[in-house]
């Protein structure tokens, strides 16, 4: 018997389209669901006036998709770093952090925000792992508060070390999670970031499944999903087991196909994979 998920799609795939149209693409391509990178709207997400954001989220709503939330928070504006020991340049990040909050909240209800962000968290020169990871998990304890007032919950992302030190795993992830104990943090988990986990993957989730509230999909090496052999119909026959009821979120990391061509073909695969 097939279960349905709710599919939604990362907007940073529509580089260079207009934000309606990119709207517009992706409900006709079957997805109910828009994430949205604050760097596709400004350079300065936190400078987007309110106008602006209430016409976003009517477009949303226009076209019948639900705003999922935010992720690659800290590409725009340069030069941000949560974990540095340079406490002024700290402080400020976490600032930036705060209106996002406020960002997320405004452009629609009960959004998430992916924390990954490997090059803005992971360790810098006289700063050890563990400190970072410290200053990681203190930054989102002090705008949980925030987070859970706009009614938004922000999830710690485990990164590949390839791309970052600071938080590499599931079981990490979820470390920092216990540890802050607070209802707006929470985690999630991303096919392509767990290239270095050593159980299958679908076994991690439905371990630490009451900590996850969502789910971004792509093959491992970035490619959108069919173009490899990452087993999805493993990972989705838990989330469907388990009743999961957060979105399947299409991330991918090679735009080179077009994004209609990726939407429409990943969406697809999927469609298959669940059944």
């Amino acid at each position: 018997m097939s279960y349905v998920f709710r599919h939604a799609i990362c907007n940073e795939v529509f580089e260079n389209w207009d934000f309606a149209a990119s709207v517009k693409s992706i409900k006709k391509a079957g997805y109910t669901g828009i994430e949205i990178s604050p760097f596709t709207l400004a350079q300065e997400p936190a400078a987007i006036t309110l106008p602006r954001r209430r016409e976003c989220r009517n477009i949303i709503e226009s076209e019948g998709l639900t705003f999922v939330g935010l992720h690659w928070l800290m590409v725009a504006p340069k030069g941000l770093h949560v974990t540095t020991g340079d406490h002024a340049l700290r402080a400020r990040s976490w600032i930036h952090i705060s209106t996002l909050i406020d960002l997320c909240a405004d452009l629609g209800s009960n959004g998430i925000m992916v924390f990954g962000s490997p090059k803005q968290r992971a360790t810098q020169p006289g700063v050890s792992r563990e400190d970072a990871t410290r200053r990681y998990r203190d930054g989102l304890a002090s705008v949980a508060d925030h987070a859970r007032d706009r009614g938004v919950t922000i999830l710690a992302e485990a990164l590949p070390y390839q791309e970052c030190d600071v938080v590499n795993s599931l079981e990490e992830a979820v470390g920092v999670v216990k540890d802050i104990n607070h209802p707006a943090i929470r985690t999630m988990f991303d096919t392509h970031n767990a290239v270095n986990e050593t159980e299958p993957h679908s076994a991690l989730v439905d371990r630490y499944f009451e900590y996850i509230r969502h789910v971004h999909v792509n093959e491992m090496d970035g490619r959108h999903p069919g173009t490899g052999n990452y087993d999805f119909k493993a990972l989705l026959e838990v989330l469907r087991r388990r009743s999961y009821s957060g979105f399947v979120s299409l991330e991918v990391f090679d735009f080179k196909p077009g994004a209609e061509l990726i939407a429409n073909d990943s969406l697809r695969y999927l469609e298959v994979a669940q059944t």
